[in-house]
């Protein structure tokens, strides 16, 4: 299947050229004194945080590079893109982990009201839960998805989520725009790009940016989570258009240029070890090989569904 996976992203790679490398902006002065420099915050990380960790454990924040900071817990990835123009900032965490990230925010010497855009890898609350309080905090608008919007505006997952019915309602949000992947979301000198990346929820959106630091300049990619997960009486084998669209978004995956891999669940790309040092940070293979695990994953989640 990964030979397929491989001649699928080849086929949409030249439908998707427009989004294989995001575009930069001019190249930022390197900041002598970094704010949270990875070389001495990532081994902090590393330290304060284990793989698979609770979702709402205080971590500390870390530049990962240039512009780009985490600014979410030990179990929950939030990501604040930075600009002269305003942030951004992609995932908002649970409830309670929203105060964790804002905290975050606050020590790397960024003002909350600078945030002008929010948003979302996918329409669960470990990832969602914490929007509605942070568009508060913030005052900025809430990009989503078109399939995620409802979801969002409503706190309860969609009767198309594999997941829907899972997990209580978390706090209703106020979705103000609507992107769909070809768009570009531009603020400043940055341009973030929407990939319709569906599967592990109808709405789910990978992000792609670049970023510069000095006369270094590295293409980041925030993939969504993508697992085949869902609740007991769930087949994914039973929707195949579904099952279509969730292909074609890990294909879209492996084609990107891709030089850092962040994911949602930092330990789903192995982010405490990257962090820690232990691990290189930059690696042109990461989004391919995340690919092909999921791809991998959904394969083995349909074959058992065939055996019952």
């Amino acid at each position: 299947m990964f030979a397929s996976l491989l001649i699928l992203a080849a086929q949409i790679a030249p439908v998707l050229a427009p989004n294989i490398t995001v575009p930069l902006g001019p190249a930022p002065r390197r900041v002598e004194q970094a704010i949270a420099p990875i070389e001495k915050a990532g081994p902090e990380f590393a330290a304060a945080c284990k793989d698979w960790d609770e979702w709402d454990k205080p971590a500390p924040p870390v530049r990962i590079f240039g512009n780009t900071y985490y600014v979410g817990t030990c179990g929950i990835s939030a990501i604040l893109i930075t600009d002269k123009a305003g942030d951004i900032l992609i995932d908002g965490g649970t409830d309670k982990g929203a105060d964790l990230i804002a905290a975050n925010i606050r020590s790397l010497g960024f003002r909350l009201r600078d945030i002008k855009y929010l948003l979302i890898s996918h329409e669960h609350f470990d990832h969602a839960g914490g929007i509605a309080k942070l568009q508060r905090m913030t005052g900025a608008q809430l990009v989503s998805s078109p399939a995620a919007a409802a979801a969002l505006n409503s706190g309860v997952a969609s009767a198309g989520d594999p997941q829907a019915g899972m997990n209580a309602p978390f706090p209703a949000a106020h979705v103000d725009r609507v992107i769909r992947e070809g768009e570009m979301l531009r603020l400043g000198d940055t341009i973030v790009a929407p990939i319709a990346t569906p599967g592990h929820t109808p709405g789910a959106l990978t992000w792609h940016w670049g970023a510069c630091d000095g006369g270094v300049c590295r293409q980041i990619v925030y993939a969504d989570s993508l697992s085949p997960i869902s609740r007991d009486d769930y087949r994914f084998s039973d929707h195949p258009e579904y099952v279509a669209a969730y292909r074609a978004g890990i294909a879209k995956v492996a084609a990107l240029d891709c030089d850092i891999l962040i994911t949602p669940h930092p330990s789903a790309s192995e982010m405490v070890a990257r962090f820690g040092g232990s691990k290189p940070l930059v690696n042109r293979d990461a989004c391919r090989d995340y690919a092909a695990d999921i791809g991998k994953r959904l394969d083995e989640r349909l074959a058992k569904e065939a055996k019952h």
